[in-house]
Formats: C-alpha cells, structure tokens, sequence
C-alpha cells in the first residue's frame, strides 16, 4: 500500500527536525503565556520561573502544571491568551457543578486543529475521494467540529450528519456510499447491529475505515467493530481543553497513537510526585500546546494514565506514540463519550433532597455503555408505593440529565441498602472492562 501523509514533511520529519521545531516553539510560547496571561503568570512568578529561564523543551520541567481545577477558577477568561476579539469561536466540555472548561480558538487555531484532525483522516486511507461521514456530536462538544474541519481540509464530501437518528445514519451512509466513519466506538458497535438487524451485510456498505474516540474502547471491540462494518477501525485521542480530537492518531499499524509532536509537547509523570518518567513508564500523560494563541495551555495535567513509545513506526511517521488510555489518576468516569464526575451526582442528590448515599454502575451491553445510579431514600422518605417511587425516579433522572448532559436509569432503594466497605458506600463499580 503506498505510504500517504496530509503534511509529509512534518509527519516524517526527524527527530532533529522536531526537537528543533519544538524548541523554538516552546520559547516563544512561553514568553506569550507570560505576557498575556495572568493566570499563569502568576504561577511562573510563585515558583521563581521567567520566560528568559526557558531556552528549549529541556526546561519545560522547570513551568508549573495546570490542572482542571484551574481551568475552572480561572472561568471563563482566566486563561485567555489573546484579545476576544481576535477569537472566533468557543467550544466546551460539561462542566462538574455547573462549571464548565471552556476552550477559546483564533481562525489560527482552528486551522490547526483541523490539519491535526486531517493527518488522522490520512493515516486512516483518506483522500478526497472519500465520502466523510461525521457522527459525533456538533455544537459545544469538540468531536463533530474537529473531523468535519479534517475532512474538509482533505477535500472528502463530508456528511455533517451529527450524532443519533441512526435510521437516518443508514440511509445516508448507504444512499452516498460514505467510506469513513467518524463517531464513538461504541455507536460505531450500534450501527454495525442496526445494519444487520436490517439484514445488511458487512460487505454491503462502501465503508473502508472508522475514526473512533472520545471514550475508552478494547482491543475486543475493536475487532468486533471491524468484522460488523467490514472495515478498519483507527483510535483518535484529543481533550477539549488542548483543542479537541486530532491530538494524537493511529496509523495503519495500529499499535499507538501518533502525537502530533510539532503541536503539542508531551510529557509522562508520576501522578503522585510530578515527577518527570522516562519513556516506556506508565504514567500521567501531560499535555504542552506548542502554538496555541487563544487558550494556550502549558503542562496540563490530563488525568489519562498512559505509556509513551518512540521505536520507529513502519508507517513512516516518526511523531511519537501514545497506548490507549489505560485509566485515570482521578475519579471520572466517560460514559457514553460523555465526562461524568462523582461530584456532579452529589450535587443533584442534594439539590433535589436526598442523601448522598448512592452508587453507580456502569457495566456494557451490546457494545453501548448502560449507567445505573442507586440512590438511597432518606427514612422520612422511604414510601413502598410504586407510582410515587416512580415519580421520583423519573424526576431524579431528568435532574441528572440535565446537570451531566446523559440520563442515568435511577433506581431508589431502602435505607442503609447500598453495601458499605469499612463503613464508605462504593461510589462506582465499573464492569465495563475496557482494559483488558
């Protein structure tokens, strides 16, 4: 097969190439963060560091972390790299207590976020004369915009067709013969059902190849994708608060996700000292935007627990790669794509009268994440009339939908039921086994 890239000279540059790229980058940078954001200046300043104290990615050890719990303190214009006028557009995760992060883009930045977004469409097969057929979410979730702006870059037919209505997906995706796919893994598995539900064949559609992120994802149901849509299912790694998806990709070898290292410099640490580990340790994957002009992250603390691995790639990309997410260093929990906190069930609990004595269980069925929360009455509550429990119920997912942007199944259930371990309720029990 012959060997394609969307920037050639920059996918395959040496590693000279991109260290010297990325040194120059990171002291300009640095120096721009300093000089307009006062955030981070103020971090710099506490830990004795000056933007003259930076001559290349070798020091990069020496700048503070930000972590998520900044992003919101600093809501919504703390981080702010340059004059709102010069930015076009926001785009934002949900928010834990009604805080959301939001990420701010100059055309600059979009441009390239959407050059990440059509490297990962490339290395996937395509070409503009692919049909492009975009199921993630549009509007404030970074999936859809991110890989409808590669395929555009690419110069495939896009299909903007969002996420949901899958009568409507298939009609599309076999009406105009769509050949890539772009969605979550797991609505990925639900079309593959649905085609065969419809009795469709894996070799009835034009699909070649899928893009599938925004939630964790096994080796299984990869290959289970790839036999029921009779393609070839890629990995794609991105975080809102570093642009969106188009961070890092897989190619044809499918061992690793390529970092676009000319972007975004990559660090592993200790989650629990800070400390900087050498390449091939496990650790906490930490994220630096090289050329960031709206929302110019340094040392951002992902959360995803990961593994680095610079062995040449035979694909000929010589960015380093990233393994699969293998976990996180703190409690949230992606269900269904979607970012869902402890805290945030807490807050609806209280808000609307209950105890916080709860726990959710996230297991998957057919492929397709299912999400349970068992809520404890309160004495004064506790009623064994079944509409009334009902009632209640309904009432307490419609309030959890609203706050976490996905509707649990809630169940109420008597007092003091839920198991205790040592006198503590398990908050989260996930059966999903994602990393086998």
């Amino acid at each position: 097969m012959m060997k394609r890239y969307f920037q050639p000279e920059i996918e395959t540059a040496s590693r000279d190439r991109i260290l010297e790229i990325q040194n120059e980058k990171i002291v300009r940078q640095v120096r721009h963060v300093y000089d307009n954001v006062a955030y981070y200046r103020n971090l710099m300043d506490q830990k004795g560091v000056r933007p003259e104290d930076i001559h290349g990615v070798q020091d990069i050890h020496l700048l503070p972390f930000l972590s998520k719990a900044d992003l919101r303190e600093a809501y919504p214009y703390g981080l702010l790299g340059t004059d709102l006028k010069n930015c076009v557009r926001i785009q934002s995760t949900s928010g834990t207590t009604g805080r959301r992060v939001v990420a701010f883009y100059t055309q600059a930045d979009i441009d390239l976020w959407e050059d990440c977004c059509a490297r990962a469409i490339v290395a996937a097969g395509g070409t503009e004369e692919d049909v492009c057929q975009v199921c993630y979410g549009y509007g404030l979730f970074t999936g859809g915009a991110g890989l409808n702006g590669g395929s555009h870059k690419v110069g495939c037919l896009t299909l903007p067709m969002s996420s949901g209505n899958t009568e409507r997906q298939i009609q599309f995706m076999m009406d105009l013969k769509a050949t890539i796919l772009c969605c979550t893994p797991s609505y990925a598995a639900y079309i593959g059902e649905s085609l065969e539900e419809r009795g469709f064949k894996p070799e009835d559609n034009h699909l070649k190849a899928g893009i599938f992120g925004a939630e964790p994802w096994t080796e299984e149901m990869r290959q289970s994708i790839e036999k029921s849509l009779g393609i070839k299912a890629y990995d794609i790694y991105g975080l809102t608060e570093t642009s969106g998806p188009g961070v890092a990709f897989e190619c044809e070898e499918q061992k690793g996700m390529h970092i676009n290292e000319d972007h975004f410099y990559v660090e592993i640490i200790d989650p629990e000292t800070g400390e900087v580990l050498p390449d091939g340790e496990k650790g906490e994957l930490v994220f630096t935007s090289l050329d960031k002009e709206a929302f110019p992250l340094l040392r951002y603390r992902t959360r995803d627990i990961c593994v680095l691995n610079r062995t040449p790639c035979s694909c000929g990309r010589t960015h380093v790669r990233m393994s699969k997410p293998m976990g996180r260093s703190d409690d949230m929990l992606i269900i269904r794509g979607v970012n869902v906190f402890p805290s945030q069930i807490e807050t609806v609990l209280l808000k609307e009268g209950y105890t916080p004595n709860y726990q959710i269980v996230v297991d998957r069925e057919r492929h397709t994440d299912t999400f349970d929360i068992y809520v404890e009455f309160r004495p004064d509550q506790f009623t064994d009339l079944m509409s009334e429990i009902q009632r209640m119920e309904k009432s307490l997912e419609g309030a959890m939908r609203t706050m976490l942007g996905i509707g649990p199944k809630v169940h109420l259930v008597a007092p003091r039921s839920i198991t205790r371990s040592e006198g503590k309720a398990v908050r989260v029990v996930d059966r999903r086994k994602l990393h086998d």
